[in-house]
C-alpha cells in the first residue's frame, strides 16, 4: 500500500492478545513498531517471534526514557492504564489506551489534570466509531436528514464462561473497574452516544445473576438524550447466542446494526420510512467498500493526525462522557434512582470507583492490594 505520511515511530506497552491488534494494524499502515514493553519475557518472546521488534523493554518507563516515539498504545490490564499513561504524556509521548481509560471518573479527571500541565494528549481505543457506516451515520444524523432521533436499543449479549474469571484482574472491581458495562458493552454504547449526543439522565439495573465474579455480569440501562431521544443499553456476558445490535429509529428512518465483535458494511440496513424512499438512495450513495470495524481504522486516523497536526481522537473528553455513563449506570442501578449527567463529582463515592462501594452482592474473590 502507499503510505503519505513519513513513518511514526511507535512503541508499544504489555504484548498480550489485543496487542496483537495494534501490531497489526501497524504493520499494515507501515508505521515503525519501535518498541514494546512487557514484564513477562516469555509474553515478550511470543510477541517479537510473531511480530519484528528492535527493542525490548522490561518496563515502559524505560522504553519512554530510551526511545524517540510519537506515539504509545497502552495494550495493559485496566488497573495500570492510568499510571502508564501518565508515564507516556510527562516522557512527552501521546498514549492510545485501550478501553477502559481509566477505572473511575476521579482518575479521568487526574489524566485530564496531566493533559493540561504537559500539552500531550491521551486518546482511548474506540474503535467502533471509525467504520465507515457509523461514520456515514453521525454525518446523515447531524445534517437533519433522518429526522429527530426518537428511539434506540443497544445490545452486547456475549458469553464467557466461568474459566474466563479465572484470570487473576478479572472480575474485580479495584483492578477491571466493573463488568460488561465496562470491559464489554462499552464499545457499543460509546457508538451509541457518538451518534445520539450527550445524555442527560440514566435509569439502570446491574445483578450478578451466574459468574464467579465481584463485578455484574448483566446490567440494563434506560437513557434520556438532550435531544429527547431515549435509548436502552443492555449489557450481558451470560448469553449463549452471543449478538451485538444497535437500532436507531429517527423520524425519517431507522437504520440497524448486528454484528459481533466487528462490524462490516453488510451488518447494516437501512429502512426509510413511508413518504422518504429517497432516504434509502442517500444512504447507498456513501456506501462501498467493507472494511471491518476494527483497529486498523482508528489507529490510521491518529497517525494521520498525529502527522498533519490536527486533534485526534477519541479524545479523554469525548471518553470521559462514555465513562459517565458507565458510572451512572451503576450509580443508578446500586442507589435505586435515576443518576443525571454532571451529578457523579466530587466526593461521591462513584466519582471514585464504579462500585460507589455499594455492590448488593457479597464478593466472591479476594481483594487484590
Amino acid at each position: 500500500m502507499t503510505v503519505s505520511r513519513p513513518p511514526l515511530r511507535c512503541g508499544i506497552v504489555g504484548t498480550g492478545g489485543i496487542a496483537h491488534a495494534h501490531a497489526h494494524a501497524l504493520t499494515e499502515l507501515g508505521a515503525e513498531l519501535a518498541a514494546v514493553a512487557e514484564i513477562d519475557p516469555a509474553s515478550a518472546a511470543a510477541f517479537t517471534g510473531r511480530f519484528p521488534v528492535p527493542a525490548v523493554y522490561g518496563d515502559a518507563a524505560t522504553m519512554l526514557e530510551k526511545e524517540r516515539l510519537d506515539l504509545a498504545h497502552i495494550c495493559t490490564p485496566p488497573g495500570t492504564h492510568v499510571p502508564l499513561a501518565i508515564t507516556a504524556m510527562r516522557a512527552g509521548v501521546p498514549a492510545l489506551v485501550e478501553k477502559p481509560t481509566a477505572l473511575s471518573l476521579a482518575e479521568m479527571d487526574q489524566l485530564a489534570a496531566v493533559e493540561a500541565e504537559t500539552g500531550v494528549p491521551v486518546l482511548t481505543v474506540f474503535q467502533h466509531r471509525y467504520g465507515p457506516a457509523a461514520i456515514r451515520l453521525r454525518r446523515l444524523a447531524a445534517s437533519g436528514a433522518l429526522g429527530r432521533p426518537l428511539v434506540a436499543t443497544c445490545e452486547t449479549l456475549w458469553y464467557r464462561d466461568d474459566a474466563y474469571f479465572a484470570v487473576p484482574w478479572r472480575g474485580r472491581w479495584e483492578v477491571e473497574g466493573g463488568g460488561p458495562t465496562m470491559g464489554h458493552g462499552i464499545h457499543q454504547f460509546d457508538l451509541l452516544l457518538s451518534i445520539l449526543g450527550p445524555w442527560t439522565e440514566v435509569t439502570a439495573l446491574a445483578g450478578r445473576l451466574s459468574r464467579p465474579t465481584n463485578t455484574e455480569d448483566v446490567s440494563m440501562a434506560l437513557a434520556r438524550f438532550e435531544n429527547g431521544a431515549l435509548a436502552t443499553v443492555v449489557n450481558s456476558v451470560v448469553s449463549p447466542r452471543e449478538t451485538s445490535r444497535l437500532r436507531f429509529d429517527f423520524e425519517y428512518a431507522t437504520v440497524e446494526l448486528e454484528h459481533l465483535y466487528g462490524y462490516r458494511e453488510a451488518d447494516w440496513s437501512f429502512t426509510p420510512a413511508p413518504g422518504h424512499e429517497e432516504l434509502a438512495d442517500l444512504w447507498n450513495e456513501f456506501g462501498g467498500g467493507d472494511p471491518e470495524s476494527g483497529h486498523r481504522l482508528q489507529i490510521e486516523a491518529v497517525l494521520d493526525a498525529l502527522a498533519n497536526g490536527t486533534e485526534p481522537g477519541v479524545s479523554l473528553a469525548e471518553a470521559r462522557r462514555t465513562m459517565e455513563f458507565a458510572a451512572a449506570t451503576y450509580a443508578s442501578a446500586f442507589q435505586g434512582r435515576p443518576v443525571a449527567a454532571g451529578e457523579i463529582t466530587g466526593q461521591d463515592p462513584f466519582n471514585r470507583s464504579m462500585d460507589g462501594g455499594a455492590v448488593p452482592w457479597a464478593p466472591i474473590k479476594d481483594t487484590i492490594a
